[in-house]
């Protein structure tokens, strides 16, 4: 059995909880951690950072979570899928909230490193499948797993109270973060397919949550494959549609549904489903074409 985070267990276990933010899990996109450990220092993202902490602490939490409700106490099938994530990346569940539909996301990881919180809006909740909510929830654990949570309630801030921050920060910091969170996006899509170990049930879901969730079911994602890919055209369309990417938190769905598959095809996914990973690519090879898929320009 392939321990995804092994190496995280023991620095831990060591005393070394500082390390956790440039470490990462087996499965986890190398390309993420190159980032994070070039922008951690910056002063934009880490005034960002230490202001997001004052207020997660002081009344974010509180007013986010506020009306939300703990899956644990009364949302047996969240909490369920919760679990069944969870057991598959072998980490214990962190908080699990039930938001109603007016909350600001479908779906988040918000907190701190320290105690990270899931929240999943009740109507996306009951329009997943049971299958599709473990690949959702796997895919916020990743943020967890992975050491993200802090940068991403950092982004949830920026875009959604800017006016609490710095000014001059904040456009810099949101660059940065997005940089990264594009990459993180394909942590976690990965994440999201361990808990659930279905690729198409990962990618409709990752579908749903992209697109809106009453088109995923019917999504033809063969066929968006087959398509050409958008940085296939280079006229002047397409490198507009490039530098809009670089505002984009998330990456194409195309690229993100690529880079999932080359995960899927690769020799870790393939053992951890008890397959053989003789002559499958390496994590680190994938990681390389991902890479090249990512790039903007």
């Amino acid at each position: 059995m392939v321990d995804f985070d092994f190496a995280r267990y023991v620095l831990e276990r060591r005393g070394e909880v500082a390390v956790r933010a440039q470490t990462g899990t087996a499965y986890g996109f190398s390309g993420e951690r190159k980032l994070r450990r070039t922008f951690i220092g910056t002063r934009p993202v880490t005034m960002a950072v230490e202001a997001t902490t004052r207020l997660w602490n002081d009344k974010a939490r509180d007013e986010l979570l506020g009306s939300a409700r703990l899956a644990s106490d009364d949302q047996p099938r969240v909490w369920t899928a919760a679990k069944r994530a969870a057991d598959a990346l072998r980490i214990t569940a962190p908080s699990v909230y039930v938001a109603t539909p007016t909350f600001p996301v479908r779906l988040a990881a918000l907190g701190t490193d320290d105690q990270p919180y899931v929240v999943i809006r009740s109507d996306v909740a009951e329009a997943l499948s049971d299958r599709e909510l473990v690949a959702a929830l796997g895919h916020e654990f990743g943020h967890v797993q992975n050491g993200h949570v802090l940068y991403v309630t950092a982004t949830h801030y920026l875009a959604h109270a800017a006016g609490f921050f710095v000014r001059w920060m904040v456009q810099p910091a949101m660059m940065a973060l997005k940089a990264w969170t594009r990459r993180a996006e394909v942590t976690c899509d990965r994440a999201a397919l361990l808990a659930c170990r279905d690729v198409q049930v990962a990618l409709t879901t990752m579908v749903k949550l992209e697109i809106g969730l009453d088109r995923g079911a019917d999504f033809d994602v063969e066929g968006y494959l087959a398509a050409p890919p958008p940085e296939a055209d280079k006229g002047i369309g397409s490198r507009i549609g490039q530098v809009g990417e670089l505002f984009k938190s998330h990456p194409l769905l195309s690229k993100r549904i690529a880079a999932l598959r080359l995960f899927a095809d690769g020799a870790l996914y393939v053992q951890v489903t008890g397959g053989d990973p003789a002559g499958r690519a390496s994590t680190d090879d994938i990681d390389k074409q991902v890479a090249d898929l990512l790039a903007v320009f």
